[in-house]
């Protein structure tokens, strides 16, 4: 398991529930169910699926501005001091030349009208309705990005949870060898026929295995909250795994054939694109800025204009009014700033290309490592078998020898120990073996294969 994931499961210890297998009521589930689960209720993957949904609305609001824009306007202007206007001398004969002087409008205007607009052509309008759909396909490929980490991460934290289940059982043998060999030897030290020294080896030994035993258990209640975690699982519910630590996850024989072509198959090769597309399109809206833009609008309006009071006055009179017309702007010259910001998008193009062709490279890296793995834990397995199956005759030859007062204790403790340790390291053999074939469904873009 990650530094990352043992946090996690350090940090939900203070909750952990007692060994699941305890519990009669525990909701038993092997890794497709646990999978499964994982995909329903996982919060990343709800993240991402809401995420998905936010770039469809998104996809409508752009849509919408292409479409007519209706609005229904309306105002009421009280004028409390109105504007005076000089008037030429002719206008005014009494007063000898000198300006006519007249204040300008009426105490009140009222107006109610409808407007309507509609983009006719604006090239940024259309390559802008085609980044947000593209957009949203790229939402939609990160959710299976993010379904890709919880299948794997799952899978990791159920076969770690399996590999410390196994591990009781040796602990338990082992526990119960010792119990009688103690019981035995406290019966013979009773009649003389061993030292007392010898009633504490087994003791001693016993004891730390307990410990062992205790440690495995925090362990093992860490993980079990690490795959509740993954799963979206409340911490309080008890469930109970039914696969087998050397379960074969893979279908076919594992090859390098055809890792070139698994890479453009993958999740993370797919946003790489996406992001390629999209960039393009920012270059393509920039460069739509260079074209012109045409819109329509429309208007009718009543519009009143008196003096005296604005409310309840018979004296108001309402006049009709309306307009058409075209409306069209150019662009001429900006600085070059648009050609900045293209030359600025196609570096980050180039950028890029170059994370896509560092992705294919890790790509075959991953799957090759994956393999490697694949044949050394075999490799492993098949030698740590051989190595429990010797520790496990010296110990039944050393336990013989013991009862024939042909060997010493500390001979048959020894040996005890070495089968102990011999069958720990078989346990993790398997589980590195798990990790990599998970590894490489990963890899070869097929962990969704584990949900069937």
């Amino acid at each position: 398991m990650s530094t990352k994931h043992l946090l996690i499961g350090l940090a939900l210890f203070c909750m952990s529930p007692a060994m699941a297998q305890n519990q009669p009521n525990a909701k038993e589930l092997d890794l497709q169910q646990a999978v499964n689960y994982a995909l329903e209720n996982n919060e990343s993957i709800k993240k991402a699926s809401y995420d998905e949904l936010g770039a469809k609305y998104q996809v409508n609001e752009v849509r919408a501005t292409g479409l007519p824009q209706v609005d229904i306007k309306g105002s009421a202007v009280r004028t409390l001091e109105k504007s005076m206007m000089a008037l030429p001398a002719d206008f005014n004969p009494e007063k000898n030349g000198q300006p006519y002087i007249r204040p300008i409008g009426t105490d009140n205007v009222v107006q109610a009208g409808l407007s309507v607009t509609q983009l006719l052509f604006n090239k940024s309008y259309f390559v802008g309705l085609k980044a947000v759909k593209s957009g949203e396909d790229l939402y939609r490929i990160r959710k299976e990005m993010a379904t890709e980490d919880v299948i794997y991460n799952v899978g990791s934290a159920y076969y770690q949870v399996l590999q410390t289940k196994e591990q009781f059982n040796s602990i338990n043998a082992n526990l119960d060898k010792l119990n009688q060999l103690e019981k035995i030897l406290t019966l013979q030290y009773k009649n003389d026929l061993v030292k007392k020294v010898d009633v504490n080896r087994i003791k001693v030994s016993k004891i730390n295995l307990q410990n062992q035993k205790q440690n495995l258990q925090a362990a093992y209640e860490q993980q079990l909250n690490v795959l509740k975690f993954f799963m979206g699982m409340p911490l309080d519910e008890q469930i109970a795994l039914k696969g087998a630590a050397d379960d074969v996850l893979l279908t076919e024989q594992p090859t390098m054939a055809g890792a070139e072509e698994i890479a453009t198959e993958r999740a993370q090769f797919k946003i790489l694109n996406k992001q390629k597309e999209l960039k393009s399109l920012e270059i393509e809206n920039i460069r739509a800025g260079y074209y012109p833009s045409l819109a329509a609008f429309g208007s009718y309006n009543y519009q009143s204009q008196y003096d005296g009071q604005m409310i309840g006055n018979d004296a108001a009179m309402w006049f009709p009014n309306s307009q058409v017309g075209l409306q069209v702007n150019i662009p001429v010259f900006d600085g070059l700033r648009k050609k900045s910001q293209v030359q600025q998008r196609q570096v980050e193009l180039k950028k890029l290309d170059l994370d896509i062709q560092q992705y294919n490279k890790n790509t075959q890296v991953e799957v090759s490592n994956a393999l490697s793995q694949l044949g050394n834990s075999q490799n492993n397995i098949s030698a740590q078998q051989e190595n429990v199956k010797l520790a496990q005759e010296v110990y039944d030859t050393t336990n013989k020898l013991y009862k024939e007062a042909l060997a010493p204790l500390s001979d048959l403790l020894n040996a005890e120990t070495a089968l102990r340790e011999a069958m720990t390291n078989l346990n993790n053999e398997k589980l590195k073996y798990q990790i990599a074939q998970l590894s490489y469904l990963k890899a070869k873009g097929n962990l969704e294969s584990l949900t069937k």
